[in-house]
């Protein structure tokens, strides 16, 4: 595969992806959820009473661009009373009549017990009756942070790391820090003390469940304590737990803790809850641009999950599968969902360059492929880059270099690799958050 034919498909995917992205905007997808007229407000459908304050609150890597599309919403009408949401990173523009919080990410950190506590001060201001709308984003179980009574910031921050380090799926880790918190499995309601919520949600999960979502502060908890524990025996952490955090899980086993709110608890009752965005959506945006390029595009799933090389592996399938059928025309194939990855090496990377290392060696005897794997929020792991771009060339440019991809597959060290071959796909942030998308494009012909 040529260099020039390699660069124009890398090109094609990129714009692929950037359209994805673009469609899960959160300032606009907030913004067409709430009609505010001058003797009405309609919230994600739902008619809020007239004549009652209006708030905003929320956490998340997307909730400031979100604020902004409520403000915007509401301001107009000038029904806004105020709000205050924690963010990963402070927006390029303030938000007007809303506060702005840091908080830590991927590990709660000391800025978001702060921010928490000050959006806990700031909601006691908020009357029963008044109407609140909650904003939700991915990263939110990190960023919304308040460790349950007897456990202090170092114990939640531990079980986070050991649970995302174990290769535990997000909605496993999230049931865990639901029973750590005070705030999480719907425990942000005792707090709004009767007013009525109406949760707009970003999705960064796969299968949308709600009470996974930033884990699920505005919604009931399905799951227990005893579910708790055994995720973390299952990944052999218990004994490596903190003593604090077993003696909670163990207490609230014997019911001597009372469980996180259930369906049927009347905290519920004034509370509605909305997903606006969520990686279905990204992938049909991505695919509409793939076929305005003049590829066949076809979504193969918005819920790929587990290993990451073993999705890797997979993918690559799809691709030797069209190229011994010679297919005539141009193809792409498009997926989503979260995979995971074991650290066992002490590199630096992410699920999204560890996907396309696995590829590189695949991808050396498929002429005219390429796969683009990138987070939507525009971060892979703990690196600047949100993802990576592998083709038939990788192999061999990396050979000229001296790099071995399984050496660097070997220490998770998926950054480096990319970085020295020049093909990190380093976008910045994005401001939203739906999860990963992946590109697979395939030409006849070798381009």
């Amino acid at each position: 595969m040529a260099a020039p034919r390699a660069s124009r498909l890398r090109k094609d995917a990129e714009s692929i992806w950037w359209a994805g992205v673009r469609a899960c905007d959160p300032e606009t997808l907030v913004y067409r959820a709430i009609r505010s007229r001058t003797d009405s407000l309609t919230i994600a459908g739902k008619r809020c009473p007239a004549g009652r304050s209006v708030w905003i609150l929320g956490a998340g890597k997307a909730s400031a661009a979100m604020a902004r599309g409520a403000a915007r919403a509401l301001g107009a009408k000038r029904r806004l009373a105020g709000g205050m949401v924690i963010a990963h990173a402070r927006p390029r523009r303030a938000v007007r009549g809303v506060s702005i919080q840091l908080g830590d990410h991927p590990t709660p950190g000391a800025r978001s017990l702060r921010a928490m506590n000050a959006l806990l001060r700031f909601a006691a201001r908020i009357d029963p009756g008044d109407t609140v709308v909650f904003l939700l984003s991915g990263g939110a179980s990190a960023l919304f942070c308040a460790p349950a009574d007897g456990l202090s910031l170092t114990d939640k921050a531990a079980v986070t790391s050991a649970l995302l380090r174990s290769g535990a799926a997000i909605e496993e880790l999230n049931v865990v820090r639901r029973h750590l918190s005070k705030v999480k499995g719907g425990g942000l309601l005792r707090f709004l003390r009767g007013a009525r919520v109406v949760t707009l949600a970003l999705s960064d999960v796969v299968g949308d469940p709600p009470a996974a979502i930033g884990s699920g502060p505005t919604v009931p908890d399905p799951s227990r304590f005893a579910d708790a524990a055994e995720i973390l025996r299952r990944y052999a952490l218990w004994e490596r737990l903190p003593g604090a955090v077993r003696s909670r899980l163990e207490d609230g086993m014997r019911g001597r803790i009372e469980e996180t709110p259930k369906p049927a608890d009347p905290l519920f009752r004034s509370a509605a809850y909305r997903i606006i965005g969520n990686n279905r959506l990204a992938l049909e945006a991505a695919r509409r641009e793939a076929q305005r390029r003049g590829y066949r595009a076809r979504i193969l799933s918005d819920a790929v999950v587990g290993d990451t090389r073993a999705a890797a592996h997979q993918h690559l399938a799809t691709l030797e599968k069209n190229r011994a059928r010679r297919a005539a025309a141009s193809r792409c194939w498009l997926s989503g969902g979260e995979t995971t990855v074991v650290v066992r090496g002490g590199g630096r990377g992410g699920r999204n360059q560890e996907f396309a290392l696995a590829c590189v060696a695949g991808l050396a005897r498929l002429e005219g492929c390429g796969i683009l794997a990138a987070g939507s929020d525009g971060r892979d792991g703990p690196t600047p880059a949100a993802g990576a771009w592998a083709d038939p060339t990788s192999l061999e440019r990396a050979h000229r270099r001296r790099l071995d991809p399984e050496a660097f597959l070997a220490r998770n060290d998926s950054y480096a690799f990319f970085r020295r071959l020049g093909d990190s796909f380093v976008t910045g942030p994005t401001g939203t958050n739906v999860m990963d998308l992946r590109i697979l494009l395939a030409v006849p012909g070798g381009g």
